[in-house]
């Protein structure tokens, strides 16, 4: 057998079997010990029991999509095997406890119960996974040590101990195996840090300013508050667990007038409940960011899954016509960046800004170097006792002041107002503060973010794709090989740069790549720009992301 440079190691077992602690630890210890490392995970809505699997991928290059692939499948109880035989190969070796493996073909099976027993505690069984693992890729045995030693840190000695003899005697196992994998580690890879959707959402709003959280729980964009409040105390950002959606966003309103940087963390049917207030942002030109993780709808729907559904949740969200921006990252580093830059952007323009994620992008991570600095941007201005919080400008943009700052009156009514903040109901007026709201539109159209081309400048077939399918594409497009296939990624959704039309009028073939089961993308495309062809659509809508195989496969039809 042909030695290779890469493994895509797939855990799959009942939630509460430790799965996520094996991917915690497998993950960092092949990074510690210089390799490229990319882990995803997909789980059911329980807390107990169904069946959970998470791929770890570990390689010589770098690695940061979900591949079908198996080269090593690890199965922690009955029904595993099962659940994934679709993506089983003649290539895949079954790898674990021998009742759980049977008699499959490449089947191993190991005493791991066994031989966690003799260390004191059957519940070892997953450091001795772990060490298996380790062993099989020939990590680092140093950084099998530290990292099995800083996992377990808070238990007792004895109990640190028997975790590491257990991980050495599956190292020593994982060794013996023969499998033929030779991955090639880096010093560089060493330095980097590991990071998921998450973290580079959270660390990306505190490089903007935050310095307020106001969110009600929901999967998957939980996660984000989470890490924001497990970093409060560091960053000086206050957290508060509101009583629902509807106060979460009213209260990040509430903390940009009074001159903090806020933001809120939800899903589709959390931001549902949102719009109202979204609408009031429009009005009384307060800023606010918005985190939206996206999963499967309408209702509860998918609740643990992933989908691109709710572009058109915030692009029409909130009743009447006022500005607004959207993000959608497609890596790490855009997830950091455009966070921090969507503080800066509601602040400059004093509008709802959103960065759409989903739970695949949430929860997946891999190997990263520095992020890129990012400069905190503040537009408030010291009021004088003329002050006129929606004074008329040519841009559209009128000073804004918080209270206290100053000498003036900062005044906000949700009602139609004149340019002191009082209540009118005249006709000229109202048409004037309309108009004055859209004028932004034409600056913030100026700072939009380009979209990015990968491949051939000189394509032939345009795959367009916005969001966390971004890395998913470039890898297939890699493996496919054509010259005459690009991708253009938007991580701006809108308002759409108008840039784009150069790309789309080069094509002689355009091909949307989504998430969800209409093109929402595809057919905001078609009401921005005349004379873009936008039928050819390649949908997803299981709730599972797409794989990079199954990219291959939808490309290579539509190219033929």
């Amino acid at each position: 057998m042909e030695r290779r440079s890469e493994v895509s190691i797939v855990l799959s077992g009942a939630a509460g079997q430790g799965i996520q602690a094996v991917e915690h630890i497998l993950t960092r210890v092949a990074k510690d010990s210089g390799f490229h490392v990319f882990a995803t995970k997909e789980y059911m809505s329980r807390v107990r029991g169904g069946n959970n699997s998470t791929e770890i991928r570990i390689s010589s290059q770098p690695v940061k999509a979900y591949v079908d692939k198996i080269d090593i499948l690890v199965p922690l109880n009955d029904n595993a095997i099962e659940r994934l035989r679709h993506r089983i190969t003649e290539e895949t070796v079954i790898l674990g406890e021998t009742r759980y493996v049977g008699k499959e073909k490449n089947s191993i099976g190991l005493m791991l119960e066994e031989i966690a027993e003799s260390f004191g505690n059957k519940i070892y069984e997953n450091s001795v996974a772990i060490g298996v693992l380790s062993g099989i890729i020939n990590a680092n045995e140093d950084a099998l040590i530290n990292n099995i030693k800083a996992y377990f840190s808070k238990k007792s000695d004895e109990v640190v101990k028997a975790n590491v003899n257990a991980a050495l005697k599956g190292y020593e196992i994982g060794k013996s195996l023969g499998l033929k994998f030779e991955i090639t580690p880096s010093e560089e890879v060493k330095k980097q840090f590991l990071l998921n959707g998450s973290e580079a959402v959270a660390k990306g709003a505190i490089a903007g300013g935050c310095n307020f959280i106001s969110s009600y729980p929901m999967s998957p964009a939980t996660t984000v508050f989470t890490e924001l409040s497990r970093l409060s105390k560091q960053h000086g950002i206050l957290v508060d667990q509101a009583e629902d959606e509807i106060a979460a966003a009213n209260m990040a309103i509430a903390a940009w007038y009074a001159g903090a940087r806020a933001m809120t963390s939800t899903s589709g049917g959390g931001f549902a409940l949102m719009t109202e207030a979204i609408s009031l942002s429009g009005m009384i030109e307060t800023p606010i960011v918005v985190h939206l993780g996206q999963r499967p709808g309408p209702a509860t729907g998918l609740p643990t899954r992933t989908e691109q559904g709710d572009l058109n949740l915030v692009l029409y969200a909130g009743h009447g016509d006022f500005p607004r921006v959207i993000y959608a990252p497609g890596n790490l580093c855009e997830a950091y960046e455009l966070s921090a830059k969507a503080f800066n952007i509601a602040d400059k323009y004093q509008i709802p800004v959103f960065i759409l994620t989903d739970e695949y992008f949430l929860d997946s991570f891999y190997n990263v170097e520095d992020m890129p600095e990012m400069n905190v941007e503040r537009y408030v201005v010291k009021t004088d006792e003329n002050y006129k919080r929606y004074i008329l400008t040519e841009d559209g943009i009128s000073p804004r002041g918080i209270p206290g700052y100053g000498k003036g009156l900062v005044r906000v009514d949700s009602d139609e107002h004149d340019e002191n903040g009082h209540i009118t109901e005249s006709a000229e007026v109202r048409k004037s503060m309309v108009q004055k709201r859209l004028r932004k539109m034409e600056k913030i159209i100026q700072d939009a973010v380009p979209p990015k081309l990968f491949g051939n400048e000189h394509y032939k077939y345009l795959i367009v794709t916005w969001g966390s399918t971004q890395l998913i594409v470039k890898e297939a497009l890699e493996k496919l090989g054509r010259n005459d296939v690009a991708m253009l990624h938007f991580s701006q959704v809108y308002p759409v740069p108008t840039i784009a039309k150069e790309y789309f009028d080069k094509a002689e073939k355009i091909i949307f790549l989504e998430q969800n089961a209409t093109g929402q993308f595809a057919n905001l495309i078609k009401l921005t720009f005349d004379n873009v062809d936008t039928k050819n659509r390649i949908l997803k809508y299981d709730g599972f992301a797409f794989s990079v195989e199954e990219v291959i496969e939808a490309i290579s039809k539509e190219v033929e």
